[in-house]
């Protein structure tokens, strides 16, 4: 007989409250879960969580490589987890003692595109506890921009922890973000914000998701939003459209700049006799003037009269709320673009008020992630740091191009193993030949999954993972609203796991168990783990799960919270001028650079090459997972590139016609898509295909080579963000031709 139970879906940074419907140990479907705060709705993608489930193709034993790498089958041996965790934990333990525990990377898929949110705090914990300092997860490609380069203006992650309250905005801007794909919980939020009269603002080249029902959408050149957002900053300063209180007493504008030294003067402090200052604001002015509206559009193509209508309703319809996602950070001026995106948001005064980007109240937690057990002597190895001291590597990050360097090149040292958990870098990051090279390199490499995938095929050992829905997770908050951020959900396991996969957490705990660090994961009992970490909320395992909804903790949001505290910057307030990133060479103010790939940049590839290429994520897919489900390979059978109609003529392409895309770096294949809102100068294509689909017969592609779908084959790493070494993913140059023959 089928049941209903409540449960959460977590393969995407929505996690979306759900009803799960089960039947003699089978999950026959997923739907909505009415009154959940995150329950509106379920994307495609959780609709097809039966089907990943059950897929044939699943991993359900541990495997051991028999073949050499670079062989074209690895020979994979079957094993037990025994031996496998025994193998694991004596290579790892003997690379340390002889490299030092930094030799050693870990890695994850990213916890905002795979159900790792349920165990990556524990998978840093293990990495930290064992003495690495460097965790490979794609964070300069999709994070870097919402969460840590933003704390070099606000000293914490704006819009990544202070979030945007759509139930109360006036305004909703959306910069490089299409949450339809993204962030289902915000579509639905923002839908409903607009019903009740919110505006929306939507920056992004394609017209995708909301972006239809946008007031303004501005369709701006990719890898130029920096200079839209100067624009439309010196429209707000030009005629006063900002909050000119919160600027004067919570932002360091009115501070003095040396001009010998560039170094800051706090208010009342007398510059040294015949030091000649000016104020932060009028520097920012200054800088702001060269981007006048019409200077603006030639850069963007943004047409000037719309730069200055969003500046006017960005002060008129306060309170505003934005977010931006991965369209700002895979560019190679990714953070001076977050910086002046930051300042312009600035300039609103709508941080931690009703109706703008909110840190709501959390519910009370133990931190689980292990920061005390890493020392600071190994973290100053982090890969990277030297060479982008502020950059990821300061917050033990290691970018892909930073690993394969270390792995290839030893360079600042030789990565020599890899213990990965999900993460398909062959597929994810650009260089991907490089990178499976990287990986050939490694002396060990380990890798937990639910398929064999590209990357996996490079390991030594894989170990089979559950899926979510076999698995038990603790989620505290759903960030979304106060009313999410107080819900706390323990998933129950749906059914029972395949074969002998077991969750990533169980595996975690087993690795530290097998490493001898078994007194910092509470000896592998998973209960007490979870029974410490929720400690303070006061809550426990058994009301939870008598609650498989979740329970919804009496928690009130505090605004302007910097006004008891100040902010979390140096100097405790938003520093729109920064020492920190003067002290290390870069400008202290944010200013827009040219992309490193574009007709402007590089005239000499341009003559060959004279489309703009970007990229965008698949509504069906989860990066580069679940080609193989038959509900999802349907609706989107083939690898697209979208271009303008005007384009496509020019070149006697049709609509479903198989082209050739082609960049300085090689060719790949995929269907040509129409689309009439895209600039006829961009392109748009997609990343990650290369599974197969046997219950439809739709092929697979191969990763390198003849026939390759691939994107980020023919995708550079660099040049890259001086900062933050983010790769110019969405911003480079093309050509497209038809396939003949």
């Amino acid at each position: 007989m089928a049941t209903e139970v409540a449960t959460f879906c977590p393969l995407c940074v929505s996690r979306c409250g759900a009803t799960a419907t089960v039947d003699d140990g089978r999950l026959l479907a997923l739907r909505p879960l009415p009154g959940h705060p995150t329950g509106q709705a379920i994307c495609v993608k959780g609709k097809a969580a039966p089907e990943i489930v059950a897929h044939p193709e699943r991993l359900l034993h541990p495997l051991r490589r028999t073949a050499p790498k670079g062989a074209a089958d690895p020979g994979w041996e079957r094993i037990g987890w025994e031996e496998a965790l025994a193998t694991v934990a004596a290579r790892l333990t003997a690379i340390a003692a002889e490299s030092g525990p930094e030799a050693v990377v870990f890695g994850s898929s990213s916890p905002s595109t795979s159900a790792m949110s349920d165990s990556v705090d524990w998978l840093t914990r293990l990495r930290r506890a064992f003495g690495s300092p460097n965790f490979v997860s794609y964070v300069e490609l999709c994070a870097w921009g919402r969460r840590l380069a933003t704390t070099y203006t606000w000293g914490e992650p704006v819009p990544g922890a202070y979030l945007p309250d759509l139930e109360r905005a006036g305004c909703v801007l959306f910069w490089g973000y299409n949450p339809s794909v993204s962030r289902l919980a915000h579509a639905t939020a923002t839908t409903a914000a607009l019903r009740r009269g919110a505006k929306l603002v939507v920056v992004d080249p394609r017209r995708a998701g909301l972006a239809s029902k946008a007031d303004h959408w501005l369709r701006v050149r990719p890898g130029t939003d920096g200079a839209l957002a100067l624009a439309i900053t010196h429209q707000m300063i030009e005629n006063g459209w900002y909050d000119h209180d919160f600027v004067a007493r919570w932002t360091n504008a009115p501070w003095a700049v040396r001009t010998d030294t560039g170094e800051l003067l706090a208010p009342g402090t007398p510059p040294p006799d015949g030091v000649a200052t000016r104020r932060v604001w009028d520097l920012i002015a200054e800088k702001c003037a060269r981007f006048t509206p019409d200077v603006a559009e030639r850069i963007t193509g943004v047409p000037a009269d719309r730069i200055t209508a969003v500046a006017r309703l960005l002060r008129e319809a306060r309170p505003v709320a934005f977010y931006t996602w991965s369209g700002l950070e895979q560019h190679s001026n990714a953070t001076q673009t977050v910086r002046a995106i930051s300042q312009l948001y600035a300039l609103t005064g709508c941080l931690d008020v009703p109706g703008g980007n909110v840190l709501f109240t959390p519910v009370p937690a133990n931190p689980v992630d292990g920061a005390p057990l890493l020392s600071a002597e190994q973290r100053a190895k982090a890969i990277g740091v030297g060479e982008r001291p502020l950059g990821p590597a300061r917050f033990e990050f290691v970018t892909g191009e930073d690993f394969y360097r270390a792995a290839l090149d030893g360079v600042p040292y030789r990565a020599r193993a890899l213990v990965n958990f999900g993460a398909n870098l062959v597929l994810a990051h650009g260089d991907s030949a490089r990178g499976r090279d990287a990986l050939g390199a490694l002396d060990f490499f380990v890798h937990t999954d639910l398929f064999l995938n590209p990357t996996a095929e490079q390991a030594d050992i894989v170990l089979p993972a559950t899926s979510a829905w076999e698995a038990e997770a603790l989620r505290i908050g759903f960030e979304t609203g106060q009313d999410a951020q107080s819900t706390v959900q323990l998933r129950r396991p749906l059914v029972a796991p395949r074969g002998e996969a077991r969750p990533d957490l169980r595996i975690i705990f087993d690795l530290a168990l097998a490493l001898g660090l078994g007194e910092h994961f509470f000896d592998g009992d998973l209960e007490a783990a979870w029974r410490h970490q929720l400690a303070p909320s006061g809550l426990g395992l058994d009301q939870l799960r008598a609650a498989p909804e979740g329970i919804r903790l009496p928690l009130r949001t505090v605004h302007r919270k910097y006004e008891q505290r100040g902010f979390r910057t140096p100097s405790g307030v938003v520093e729109l001028y920064s020492e920190t990133l003067l002290r290390q060479g870069y400008p202290p103010l944010p200013v827009y650079d040219e992309p490193s790939i574009s007709p402007l940049s590089r005239p000499d590839l341009a003559a060959r090459y004279p489309l703009i290429l970007t990229c965008a994520k698949s509504l069906f897919f989860c990066e580069s997972q679940h080609r193989a489900i038959t509900g999802l390979r349907k609706s989107a059978p083939d690898p697209q590139v979208e271009l303008h109609p005007d384009t496509a003529a020019a070149r006697g392409i049709t609509a479903g016609d198989w082209v050739r895309l082609e960049t300085p770096r090689g060719s790949v294949r995929a269907r040509a898509k129409f689309n009439v809102n895209l600039d006829p100068g961009v392109v748009c294509g997609q990343h990650g295909w290369w599974q197969p689909a046997a219950g439809l017969g739709e092929p697979g592609y191969p990763v390198t080579g003849e026939g390759s779908a691939n994107l980020n084959l023919v995708l550079s790493q660099g040049p890259s963000d001086p900062v933050s070494g983010s790769s110019p993913l969405r911003a480079s140059l093309c050509e497209i031709a038809r396939e003949h023959g």
